[in-house]
């Protein structure tokens, strides 16, 4: 007796406390853990199906069907390309693609990511005091000789604003 071969998804299991049978008194149940798993689609396995979903993979693509189909504007899609998809040249049968990977991406963003947003403490600032209070001045260096080199210094400058 030979036995088919097993295939294998990845599987997630989810463990809840649930209340026991209904009645009242002391033949009440106990609370009861219950398991359930269900097949989960792996991440990758995701986006290579909705990549393909309204056109085939260009190795399936090519070949006399496709090209029959393609002049007559009908869509083949699938992974293996023999899935009538509807009415749509190459380029309309393109743009569906690409928006079914856009929405997939949209929706792995949207559940991957925090509904509250990560936020973190300001880093404290660096200046401690005014600049204008600190004492320091803001005066060009003097050359060797003494003389202050001429520079914007010498008069206001206006703000860019």
């Amino acid at each position: 007796m030979t036995t088919a071969p097993a295939l294998a998804d990845p599987v997630v299991c989810t463990t809840t406390v649930e209340a026991g049978a209904s009645g009242s008194g002391p033949g009440r149940a106990a609370p009861v853990e219950v398991t359930r798993c269900g097949v989960v689609e792996a991440t990758d396995t995701l986006f290579m199906r909705r990549a393909f979903s309204w056109r085939s993979p260009f190795a399936a693509g090519v070949n006399i069907l496709h090209q029959a189909t393609d002049i007559l504007g009908i869509a083949m899609g699938g992974p293996e390309g023999n899935r009538v998809m509807g009415l749509g040249f190459p380029d309309q049968a393109i743009i569906w693609d690409g928006s079914a990977i856009n929405n997939t991406v949209n929706a792995a963003m949207e559940e991957l990511s925090s509904p509250i947003p990560f936020r973190t403490a300001d880093l404290p600032s660096q200046f401690t005091s005014s600049l204008q209070g600190s004492g320091e001045s803001m005066a060009p260096h003097q050359l060797d000789d003494g003389a202050v080199p001429p520079s914007m210094w010498s008069r206001p400058i206006r703000g860019l604003w």
